[in-house]
C-alpha cells in the first residue's frame, strides 16, 4: 500500500513570504538591546523564585529593571529620531 503524502510543505517551504524581510530584520536588530534586557530581567526574577527573598536578588532585579527602562528609553529616542530625520517636521 502506498501512502499518499501532501507536498504542500515542500512547495511552500521556499516561498518568499516565509522569510523575514530586510525591514523586519532591521527592526529586530534595533529592538535587540531591549529584548536582551527583558530576558535578563526574566532570568533575575526566575532566580529569585527559587528561595526566600534576599538583598542580592532585590538588587539584581532592580538593576535588571533599570536596564529594561534604559533600553526602552534608548529605543524610543532612536525611533523618534529616525522618523523625524526626513526634515519635514
Amino acid at each position: 500500500m502506498n501512502n499518499i503524502v501532501t507536498v504542500q510543505t515542500a512547495v511552500t517551504a521556499f516561498a518568499d513570504w516565509i522569510e523575514p524581510t530586510n525591514a523586519e530584520l532591521d527592526a529586530i536588530e534595533l529592538e535587540s538591546p531591549l529584548i536582551l534586557a527583558e530576558v535578563d530581567l526574566l532570568d533575575a526574577q526566575i532566580k529569585a523564585m527559587d528561595h526566600p527573598e534576599n538583598e542580592v536578588d532585590t538588587r539584581r532585579i532592580r538593576r535588571a529593571r533599570n536596564r529594561v527602562l534604559n533600553a526602552r528609553r534608548d529605543l524610543a529616542n532612536r525611533t523618534v529620531g529616525a522618523s523625524t530625520a526626513g526634515g519635514a517636521a
